[in-house]
């Protein structure tokens, strides 16, 4: 292992592989499941159950469908939580045991895998619930629990716990970009030698009478009443964006460990950049999206050119789609028109801190079947959108890597490379 102190050259750089994907999203469980829907341009947004929305102007997002998490938590005997870190955790067997690193049947042993993950925000079911005891009750209300409950990092602390994982864990909280930016420093973990296997991804899960409301006041949000058409991204009549939940997780090895324990590989890490505008706390800036693109481009080594597709941060709101369009038409010059541009939040709704893992593990399907599922509901294109968007059916790609963009208030900037496994 390199010492921190020691520069690590290029070619010292290990291959980071993935080996294993878990999802927990609005339209599906599973690999296969979600894959079908999003071929079939089954959208997972639709009128909210879980909460009542009588006061709010939104009433539609992307729930995952109730009681399923909880009964995948009884095969694991464990009680639900919160919302967010219960997805986290099933997920999270799934891309454990793809990977060939968890056995349900076999009894639990150390395992020296890192935790990295994202959330925006964090265990915020356990929040309301511990503020409404609070109200009324005052102090006395707050149970001894509350405080390892309520920090953002119970989240990777139940991961570690569950499955015996003694590497580092750790919270990444950066909004909208925070899966992205996990995955990016499991990414570079591995690469530099300092450690050989890392858990990533993302997860949100905000569908509670508070922050569910927050968010209400904020104009981002779709107005658009109708379920499956309020998400329209680079379209000319988007109205905004359309909350989702979820969990995506996956498993980062270096190749030679990966291949040594006869691991499946379903993809490749190729490159990561990263940046912020420091200009506005929710505005995107197009010189920061660029930074991040060109940097992770450089960092794979790739050439724009040689992109398969690229799968869009595509919130449907006005300013992002049109900064981005404006961004990845800058990054690839005269050769933008040569490469689809793809965007998944119409499926899977929004999910924040969760969209890009979710939106990754999309991106990594869509090269192993050469397929990318169509953007819904672009029936208008937004002529600011000026790229190749992809229209409302599948279509087949060259053979290649994907670029990944997310972007998050606050500024940051998150840019993926992933490649299919040559």
């Amino acid at each position: 292992m390199t010492h921190p102190d020691q520069s690590v050259s290029s070619s010292a750089r290990k291959r980071v592989v993935v080996s294993g994907m878990g999802i927990v999203s609005s339209i599906g469980l599973d690999q296969d499941t979600v894959w079908q829907n999003l071929i079939a341009g089954k959208t997972g947004i639709d009128t909210l159950s879980s909460i009542d929305t009588s006061e709010c102007k939104v009433k539609i997002g992307a729930e995952v469908p109730e009681g399923v998490v909880e009964e995948q938590l009884k095969l694991l005997r464990r009680r639900p939580v919160d919302r967010t870190l219960d997805q986290s955790i099933v997920a999270a067997r799934d891309a454990l045991t793809q990977a060939g690193l968890y056995d349900s049947e076999a009894e639990l042993e150390n395992q020296d895998i890192s935790v990295v993950f994202g959330t925006g925000a964090g265990v915020d079911h356990s929040l309301y619930n511990a503020f409404k005891l609070f109200e009324e009750k005052g102090p006395k209300g707050a149970r001894p629990t509350t405080v390892p409950r309520c920090m953002h990092n119970a989240i990777s602390a139940a991961l570690s716990l569950q499955f015996k994982l003694t590497g580092t864990n750790y919270m990444v909280v950066s909004a909208c970009t925070s899966a992205s930016n996990a995955m990016g420093m499991a990414f570079r973990m591995i690469r530099d030698g300092y450690v050989d296997t890392v858990l990533t991804g993302g997860a949100d899960a905000f569908f509670n009478p508070f922050y569910f409301g927050i968010w209400n006041n904020i104009p981002a949000l779709s107005k658009i009443e109708d379920p499956l058409k309020a998400c329209r991204p680079f379209g000319v009549d988007r109205e905004g964006t359309v909350l989702g939940e979820g969990a995506g997780v996956l498993i980062f090895e270096s190749y030679e460990k990966a291949t040594a324990r006869g691991a499946p590989i379903l993809g490749e890490i190729l490159g990561y950049g990263e940046s912020s505008d420091a200009k506005h706390i929710t505005s995107p800036d197009v010189d920061g999206q660029v930074k991040a693109m060109r940097m992770a481009l450089n960092d794979s080594g790739i050439n724009p050119g040689d992109l398969s597709f690229i799968n869009s941060h595509g919130t449907a709101t006005k300013g992002n789609d049109s900064c981005e369009s404006q961004s990845i038409r800058t990054v690839l010059g005269n050769g933008v028109d040569q490469v689809p541009v793809s965007a998944n939040k119409s499926y899977f709704g929004h999910s924040l801190g969760a969209s890009g893992a979710l939106e990754s593990i999309a991106s990594l399907l869509s090269l192993k079947h050469g397929l990318v599922p169509g953007n819904l509901n672009l029936e208008n294109p937004d002529p600011v959108c000026n790229v190749n968007l992809i229209g409302a059916n599948p279509v087949s790609i060259k053979p290649g890597p994907v670029m990944k963009n997310s972007f998050g208030f606050g500024g940051g900037n998150g840019v993926l490379i992933l490649g299919p496994h040559n």
